[in-house]
């Protein structure tokens, strides 16, 4: 992949995410807030952007989202490390959902 490619890939993923972000704000302010580990002021701004400031946003050569999952933990009870599905699996995302909700509350 070249340097122009990976490019690209960045302000289409920074163009999906701004837009998801608005769709969510829109429909739905308090899930978004949690789904997308923003502000309150965050989410007013977003919900405010013209299609204009999106693009010129998305555009820039900084991933705007990021993973939340910065735990060994979380990461261990998504991915369950390779190991078959089992009944236990929503059991585990459940888990690792309470552990994210707490990161939320910190932030907010």
């Amino acid at each position: 992949m070249t340097n122009e490619q990976m490019l690209d890939e960045i302000r289409e993923a920074n163009l999906s995410y701004l837009m998801l972000a608005q769709t969510l704000i829109r429909q739905d302010r308090e899930q978004a807030l949690f789904r997308l580990g923003i502000s309150e002021d965050t989410a007013t701004m977003l919900a405010l952007l013209t299609p204009a400031q999106v693009m010129k946003i998305a555009g820039g050569n900084q991933l705007l989202c990021r993973f939340r999952m910065e735990d060994d933990i979380v990461w261990g009870l998504l991915t369950n490390h390779g190991k078959s599905a089992t009944a236990s699996d929503s059991v585990k995302r459940l888990h690792a959902s309470i552990l994210m909700a707490g990161r939320h509350q910190e932030a907010a």
